[in-house]
C-alpha cells in the first residue's frame, strides 16, 4: 500500500476553525489547563512559522509556533503539534516539525522550546533542559521541557522565565 500524498503549507487565518476542531479532538477540553496554553492566551502564534498538513483538502495535521522570551532572549515555543489519529505513523508529524524548524532557522530564530516527549523530539535535535534553568507560568513537567538550538551555542547563558514576547505584538 502506498503512503498518502501529504501537502505541508503555511497556516492561513481560514484554517483556524479546522485547527481548533483538530485540537479539540486530539487534546480534549483539558488542553486549556496546560501551561503552554496559558502563554498562548497572551500572544498569537506566528502564521509565517505555523503549518498545516493536508491529504487532498482534508486537514490532517498542524503545528504552531509562538513568539516567547526566555529571560531577555527571544525564542519560539513550538506547539501544539498534532496529527489526526488515523494518520499517525506516516511521517506527517515529522514533516510538519521539519518544516517548522527549517523556516524558523531561515527567519533567524536561534532557539525553540517545547513541552514534549524527548524520544520523539530528540530525533530532530531537541534536548532536555537542566532542572531550574527555565521556569514557566503555571504547572509544568520540567522533565518534558526541551530546547533546540537552531544556531550552535544559542542556548549558552540563557536562563529565566519563559513569557510571551510582547514585542511580537507590535
Amino acid at each position: 500500500m502506498t503512503e498518502p500524498s501529504t501537502t505541508i503549507a503555511l497556516e492561513t487565518p481560514n484554517d483556524a476553525q479546522a485547527i481548533d476542531r483538530l485540537h479539540e479532538r486530539t487534546f480534549g477540553p483539558g488542553r486549556f489547563a496546560l501551561t503552554a496554553y496559558r502563554l498562548r492566551e497572551h500572544v498569537d502564534h506566528r502564521l509565517d512559522l505555523s503549518f498545516t498538513a493536508r491529504i487532498g483538502t482534508l486537514l490532517v495535521g498542524s503545528v504552531r509556533q509562538l513568539p516567547i522570551c526566555i529571560g531577555d532572549a527571544p525564542a519560539l515555543m513550538l506547539g501544539p503539534l498534532t496529527v489526526e489519529p488515523p494518520f499517525r505513523g506516516h511521517g506527517i508529524g515529522r514533516a510538519l516539525l521539519g518544516r517548522a524548524l527549517t523556516e524558523a532557522k531561515a527567519k533567524d530564530i536561534r532557539l525553540v522550546v517545547l513541552v514534549g516527549d524527548e524520544p520523539y523530539y530528540g530525533r530532530v535535535g531537541f534536548k532536555p533542559i537542566a532542572k531550574g534553568r527555565l521556569t514557566m507560568p503555571g504547572p509544568v513537567d520540567y522533565s518534558r521541557l526541551l530546547v533546540a538550538e537552531l544556531v550552535e551555542g544559542a542556548f549558552a547563558g540563557v536562563s529565566g522565565r519563559i513569557r510571551p514576547d510582547w514585542d511580537a505584538l507590535q
